[in-house]
């Protein structure tokens, strides 16, 4: 079924359109939820939550502003990261173990293996370096900006020129 057709099928609170949507992006979504939460179990739950509030917001997504897939990404981006921000996520992380800390240490290939999880790792390394640790505190581990130029000891105002320029370059590459 052709991808607008099936958006619009959604749109309507087609049954089998949310079945094929959610088989088509879930992994994905998942993918980019983890990297933020780190925690399979939450990462799920977010997920689903991610998919019921896609379908009652449904009517928000306006093609003429990006892609569906993008759309979706950004709702599990931030339902991810308000996740994290919640009281009972910060209370339950202060009673984890340390093996639990062993795994989220930065370390260099921490971009690969997260740009992996939804297919765009080969495009991010094709940009500038700046523009990877930008991309990679901002979209992939949850950073606020502010936290962003807190961690790379620049203006905050390079951060949001940075990320604006490296995505309009991200998205040159991704389209040609």
């Amino acid at each position: 079924m052709q991808l607008d057709l099936l958006i619009s099928k959604f749109q309507q609170k087609d049954e089998n359109a949310f079945e094929t949507l959610y088989n088509m992006y879930s992994t994905s979504m998942h993918g980019v939820i983890y990297n933020i939460v780190r925690d399979h179990n939450i990462a799920e739950e977010v997920m689903q939550d991610v998919f019921i509030k896609a379908w009652h917001k449904s009517e928000s997504y306006d093609a003429t502003k990006g892609r569906f897939f993008t759309w979706l990404l950004n709702i599990s981006r931030n339902a991810a990261i308000d996740k994290t921000r919640s009281k009972g996520f910060k209370n339950n992380s202060k009673n984890l173990d340390a093996e639990y800390f062993v795994d989220i240490l930065p370390s260099q290939d921490d971009l690969n293996n997260s740009t992996d999880a939804i297919g765009v790792g080969k495009f991010i390394s094709l940009l500038k370096q700046k523009c990877i640790e930008v991309l990679e505190l901002l979209y992939f581990k949850g950073y606020t900006q502010k936290e962003a130029a807190e961690t790379l000891e620049i203006p905050i105002g390079t951060v949001k020129t940075r990320n604006r320029n490296c995505i309009n370059e991200l998205r040159e590459i991704v389209l040609n």
